[in-house]
């Protein structure tokens, strides 16, 4: 009797090996261990395992025989679980508790929602270091129990959870660096604030593509909740305040700030988006991705003044003072005229002269082309020579060759000479003319 589709599409984690690493998918062997099967094992002979497993999107729902896991994987180090099927706690603490070794394990979009983790099996995970829960729907309280019995945690990722609070655990973890949690549906600081209670040794914290609309405590609370956060993500997140913004110097070893796509910045330039935020953040090194050098913090702080001096109607926040005192009161920046000069030489033709207006932006094909056409000149067959009237005893004149080179180049002035001549089949130099 056949069994069901279901039954089939379910594969064990030591089929799933056995059929990716046996020896026929690698005849060479090379850059990788060879381990041999324990005795009776259904697998083969012999597997070629890596010590960093891959085994995505491969529909594991089961574990297999935790010996021969045992004997196959006491190397491994790595194990990337992603896109299967495991929908059992009981299942991937099989596959865990039999790799002593295991540093990283990625369980992202297996379908754990509602399954909770008996606190006994938690146990099987003392030597993670990193793990990745993204897209799981894991609860909260499995999360605790997971970080409770991981002692040498170090990252963890719970991006696409749909988490839109955060339950306390009565336990911290005090190993915890990185907590990556984006794309959740989390508003409030009092929910974010409590990450700093729970992982207080928390070195860099992502926040990006929640909701977060404020950062909501004094600055005493902030210095004893986050003592060691470095590094803190907010990309498209709520914040639409500048005290928001200033808060965030009250994180006291923070160096790098993300704030890309918040409301706050939405009615600014590219250019003083960046400057206004580097201006209000005097211990960031790294904004946005982008180291900060010591010129484009003075030029930032110099913006920043500016710009509230430009804005009286706009209550300036205490960061301008301290600016004031350190740069003082700037004058406004000269305004530069940046539009096209004209100047006016005089064109000698022959014995004809004609005062001509030049826009000095135009090539020397322009000019040719625009002398064409005002004195009727011949559509071929002419040399045009520029001379300086203040230099001219000096350098006499100077042909102007390149058509698409800029007349300003040249540094035409009012009353400078353009001499036009006809060309002759005998090459000639500037200096018979």
């Amino acid at each position: 009797m056949e069994s069901s589709s279901d039954e089939e599409e379910v594969r064990t984690f030591i089929q799933v090996l056995s059929e990716k690493y046996s020896p026929e998918n690698f005849p060479y062997g090379q850059g990788v261990v060879v381990m041999p099967s324990p005795p009776g094992s259904p697998v083969k002979d012999r597997l070629f395992l890596p010590n960093i497993l891959v085994l995505s999107d491969s529909g594991i729902g089961k574990a297999g025989d935790r010996s021969d896991i045992a004997a196959f994987c006491a190397h491994v180090v790595e194990l990337d679980l992603s896109h299967n099927q495991l929908n059992d706690w009981a299942e991937i603490c099989d596959i865990v508790s039999n790799i002593p070794n295991l540093d990283f394990l990625n369980l992202s979009m297996n379908p754990l929602s509602g399954i909770e983790l008996e606190p006994s099996m938690a146990e099987v995970f003392p030597r993670v270091r990193q793990l990745v829960l993204i897209n799981t729907h894991v609860s909260w309280e499995t999360v605790h129990k997971l970080t409770q019995n991981a002692p040498e945690l170090e990252e963890l990722f719970l991006c696409l959870n749909g988490f839109n609070t955060v339950s306390e655990s009565q336990t911290s973890c005090p190993s915890l660096r990185l907590l990556q949690i984006t794309d959740n549906q989390l508003e409030a600081w009092a929910e974010v604030r409590k990450f700093g209670q729970m992982y207080p040794s928390l070195r860099t914290l992502v926040l990006a593509n929640n909701s977060v609309d404020s950062v909501g405590d004094s600055h005493d609370a902030l210095q004893q909740l986050f003592p060691n956060l470095r590094s803190i993500n907010l990309n498209n997140s709520g914040l639409s305040r500048w005290e928001d913004i200033e808060r965030l110097n009250f994180f006291p070893k923070l160096e790098e700030v993300k704030a890309k796509g918040i409301p706050l910045l939405q009615s600014y330039t590219t250019h003083d988006r960046r400057s206004l935020l580097l201006a209000q953040l005097p211990s960031v090194k790294r904004l946005n991705g982008s180291l900060v050098t010591t010129g484009e913090r003075e030029d930032a702080e110099r913006l920043f003044i500016r710009y509230y001096q430009d804005n009286p109607q706009q209550q300036p926040p205490e960061r301008y003072h301290v600016l004031v005192s350190k740069y003082g009161e700037l004058a406004p920046l000269a305004e530069v005229d940046l539009r096209p000069r004209r100047t006016t030489v005089d064109v000698r033709w022959g014995d004809r002269v004609e005062a001509v207006a030049l826009r000095l932006e135009q090539t020397v094909g322009d000019l040719k082309k625009h002398l064409r056409v005002l004195l009727q000149l011949p559509a071929n067959g002419v040399r045009l020579f520029y001379i300086d009237r203040e230099m001219s005893s000096v350098v006499g004149p100077e042909e102007l060759r390149c058509g698409s080179r800029a007349l300003h180049s040249y540094s035409i002035r009012d009353g400078d000479e353009i001499l036009v001549v006809p060309k002759v089949k005998s090459r000639c130099s500037s200096s018979h003319v």
